[in-house]
């Protein structure tokens, strides 16, 4: 996007979807009732609303059992949890075995800060249905996300239009449009969501899932986070180190960085991974149709998207491919190694003048379905960024910092440099420049790492192992490609992960799976 969030979203199940209900609102009344005592009340899930992505509603399990989606209601501000409440949505899959050796709930965050847990869990859902044999599984939209108080900024029209322009300005002119369409962005999110906007925060979010785990009947909170699910559950394990049960972080951001650092981890990440996507394709016996040497294949790549700041090729009508929107969608194909054959065929048409399948990429990303409406993900993503973070950065800081960012990324190092200014002049003061996920007395944390990681480099595993504190973090780090680890299907991870959570088996720290 123009003034693209970091991206840490785990956007997986958008892009798997495209290639291949009524809102619950901030204030829905206030009450002196203990909001931990209150039942849910499950029923069989709507289609997911505009906010969550559309669609239509989740399959049916492979028993043939039916999700079960319900709405939890919390405290607006947790600072006066008697004032008014939100709706927090929910999903679920009951245990599906024995029900003597049901261990609990088992929470899954996958990520964002943005993403609908409720609709990316039955997407998901056969990856986990081991562990289904012994949790209910769970999701939820986040407050601010999806059916739960979505945080509302620009319509479609207007990020159709927004999306269109150019993220990595070249003269001042285009630097003053871009300050000046993240403003009005930004003003479009007070005037239509002034409410929640002070009350998304990871903190906010954390005490939402403690709550979730007493009204759900269960002594400890067993967690599945990814992405930013990490950031999400070590903030939790840092309020409440007690109430942590069996935990997995898997493609673990690095909570010790402040947004530039992250943004300049990112950049060199996506390049690392765009590097083995050449080298890939140009290691194959038979010719990589993108280019004869990795080099050239990224070479080719520069070419291409130098060429589309002057002249965007045609898109998905009567949008066009824009140097912004290409880069967004190559980014979004290297979250997985599942999408390198989208990422060859999408250059392959673009090289031929066509942007169709970039496009699509890019419209995953972005939270944008093929009738032409947006989730709130970006809404989501910006708003909960800059309500956890201190950090605003000017125009002028950023220009300082090209060059560091372009020697870590030719292709992404502008486009993430830039993403720093999607909090200028935001509503609320952000909370702090970095989580705090110091959480002594947890029980153990498996941490998972993945060394081709784009999104949360590999790096950020051990910085999250080290800040937890002693004896909580086990760090295991999976030599592979994508985002995220445990959904790559590797036998050995899985098996960690699986005898940890059905088990309580930790293994060993420094285990390498590859």
């Amino acid at each position: 996007m123009p003034n693209p969030p970091r991206l840490r979203a785990a956007a997986l199940s958008a892009t798997a979807v495209l290639l291949s209900s009524v809102l619950a609102g901030c204030g829905d009344g206030s009450t002196d009732e203990d909001v931990s005592a209150q039942k849910l009340s499950w029923k069989e899930c709507p289609a997911p609303s505009e906010a969550e992505g559309g669609g239509g509603a989740p399959s049916p399990l492979p028993g043939g059992e039916q999700w079960q989606c319900a709405t939890m209601r919390a405290p607006l501000d947790w600072g006066n949890p008697q004032g008014d409440t939100i709706g927090i949505a929910l999903i679920r899959a009951k245990a599906s075995g024995d029900l003597s050796r049901r261990i609990g709930s088992l929470v899954f965050n996958f990520g964002g800060p943005g993403g609908s847990g409720v609709t990316t869990l039955p997407a998901f859902g056969s990856d986990y249905t081991k562990l289904r044999t012994r949790y209910d599984l769970v999701s939820f939209d986040p407050r601010g996300v999806g059916r739960s108080a979505p945080v509302r900024c620009e319509n479609d029209q207007q990020l159709d239009t927004y999306f269109q322009q150019d993220a990595t300005p070249d003269d001042a002119a285009e630097r003053a449009k871009l300050i000046d369409n993240t403003r009005k962005f930004n003003a479009a999110c007070e005037k239509n969501s002034k409410k929640m906007l002070p009350h998304v925060r990871t903190t906010d979010a954390a005490r939402d899932m403690d709550l979730m785990r007493q009204v759900l009947g269960d002594d400890k909170l067993h967690y599945f986070g990814i992405s930013y699910g990490t950031e999400l559950g070590g903030v939790y394990a840092h309020l409440f180190p007690k109430n942590v049960g069996r935990a997995i972080f898997d493609g673990v951001v690095d909570p010790t960085q402040d947004v530039e650092q992250g943004s300049l981890g990112q950049a060199k990440g996506f390049q690392l991974a765009l590097d083995n996507f050449a080298r890939d394709c140009t290691s194959k016996v038979r010719d990589c149709p993108v280019g004869d040497t990795a080099q050239d294949v990224k070479d080719r790549i520069a070419k291409l998207l130098k060429g589309l700041d002057h002249k965007p090729l045609p898109g998905i009508f009567p949008r066009q491919l824009t140097q912004t929107a290409a880069t967004n969608g190559i980014a979004q194909s290297l979250y997985s190694k599942d999408f390198w054959e989208y990422l060859t065929e999408g250059l392959e048409q673009a090289y031929d003048g066509d942007g169709r399948i970039l496009m699509l990429l890019s419209d995953s990303m972005n939270g944008r379905n093929e009738n032409g409406q947006y989730s709130n993900t970006t809404a989501a993503n910006v708003a909960i960024n800059c309500a956890d973070d201190t950090p605003r950065y000017t125009a002028d800081y950023v220009r300082g910092k090209l060059p560091e960012f372009r020697a870590a990324s030719p292709v992404f190092g502008d486009f993430l440099a830039w993403s720093m200014v999607s909090c200028t002049d935001w509503a609320v003061p952000g909370a702090a420049e970095h989580p705090d996920v110091s959480a002594a007395g947890s029980a153990p944390i498996l941490v998972v790492g993945n060394t081709g990681d784009p999104a949360t480099p590999y790096e950020g595993a051990r910085k999250m192992v080290d800040a937890l504190g002693k004896g909580v973090g086990v760090e295991l780090t999976y030599k592979g490609q994508g985002h995220g680890a445990y959904d790559s299907k590797n036998p050995c991870v899985q098996s960690a992960v699986d005898g940890y959570l059905l088990d309580g088996k930790v293994p060993a720290a420094g285990t390498v799976c590859s």
